[in-house]
């Protein structure tokens, strides 16, 4: 199963409403937050429309409006990384962020995977909530980062690997 194969699920709460139907997303508010967010400032509207393509996604919804967001990169057997989690400031306060949470921890295909990631600067205790806690094993883990990746000047081309001349 990939990310696109998945059945939609929604859960209201009042006037609120927490979907996977990747049709509702607005693309323009998605993009807009995440390219002032401090993890992914700058990225290109094209790089955001990919990431929404290949994730599982939670639109969170006031009224028909988009309210907040997140997605998951997951093979749905073992392995989830959480990302892009936010709430609009307008819309803070309303417990929105851990009903997202608890609406992306239950869903179906989401279960009984054994790791779970994310990175986060600020939001521990929202985190904490739902079992992530800090590295076991920080020297076990091994990333590559590249700060510069969302600027043209820095973008590699698909002929980079053609193989030896």
């Amino acid at each position: 199963m990939n990310a696109g194969e998945t059945s939609v699920t929604e859960h209201r709460k009042g006037k609120f409403v927490v979907s996977t139907d990747k049709t509702r997303i607005d693309l323009d508010v998605v993009h807009s937050f995440l390219t002032a967010s401090y993890w992914a400032k700058g990225i290109s509207r094209e790089i955001v429309a990919r990431s929404v393509e290949n994730a599982l996604c939670f639109g969170v919804y006031n009224d028909g409006k988009q309210v907040g967001f997140a997605r998951v990169i997951s093979d749905y057997a073992t392995y989830a990384y959480l990302g892009d989690v936010f709430v609009l400031e307008p819309s803070r306060g309303h417990g929105l962020g851990q009903w997202l949470m608890e609406c992306i921890m239950s869903h179906p295909h989401l279960q009984g995977l054994r790791r779970w990631s994310l990175v986060t600067r600020d939001a521990h205790g929202l985190y904490a909530k739902f079992g992530f806690a800090p590295l076991k094993k920080p020297a076990n883990y091994m990333e590559l980062h590249d700060p510069e990746a969302y600027t043209v000047e820095h973008q590699r081309s698909p002929d980079d690997c053609n193989g030896p001349s």
